[in-house]
């Protein structure tokens, strides 16, 4: 990682937004994402007791994805679609998955991610952005949204020792995740209120943004 690159980087940003993400026109732009709300919703919605019941896991899943502002319009309805023509026993495993994915230890949770792409592969929908949005409402201080063009941006801009895999794996992802908990924690807090707004930082902060 490029250390020098990250300070440089929260120098200009400071400069130009002294409040950080509390600054009235990053405040706006905030507020348009709803964090907040989609956080509450999320933890909600894929509390551990909520698992109980798979098959409203996956109308939350479907409703959180509608929701959310960080997802392509144009992936909302295909994964919608994709979910409800599940069997049951092929939701209860999705269900199941998601909740290795976030609470799982260890190689369950490894398993719980990599059941999931699966099963959104046979929908052609193993994308990060399907596969990242729901763990980074519910646990906004541990998980990582990945964007692919600010994921490729982010390698590319602060030297990370990653190459981008399109496809979502497991290593890439916690490897990635491992680098952004890195370098929030060397930055001022008042620019990572969350690993969301973290990584909005760091794609303000590459060429042409």
């Amino acid at each position: 990682m490029n250390k020098r690159r990250l300070r440089e980087a929260e120098e200009d940003f400071l400069s130009r937004y002294p409040g950080g993400f509390e600054d009235p026109e990053l405040s706006e732009i905030g507020n348009r994402h709803r964090m907040d709300h989609m956080v509450e919703m999320a933890g909600s919605c894929f509390s551990r007791r909520a698992f109980d019941h798979p098959g409203a896991i996956i109308e939350d899943m479907i409703r959180v994805v509608a929701r959310s502002s960080m997802v392509s319009m144009f992936e909302k309805p295909k994964y919608r679609d994709h979910l409800r023509s599940l069997t049951g026993v092929e939701q209860g495993l999705l269900a199941n998955s998601l909740k290795r994915q976030l609470y799982g230890k260890g190689s369950g949770r490894v398993k719980g991610f990599r059941t999931l792409v699966d099963i959104l592969r046979d929908g052609k929908l193993a994308r990060w952005s399907l596969v990242t949005i729901i763990p980074n409402y519910v646990l906004p201080d541990d998980e990582v949204f990945l964007k692919p063009t600010t994921v490729k941006g982010v390698i590319k801009e602060f030297e990370l020792d990653l190459e981008y895999k399109p496809q979502p794996t497991w290593d890439f992802y916690s490897d990635y995740r491992n680098h952004i908990l890195s370098m929030r924690s060397q930055v001022d807090p008042i620019l990572a209120p969350s690993n969301a707004a973290f990584c909005g930082f760091l794609m303000m902060s590459l060429p042409g943004k």
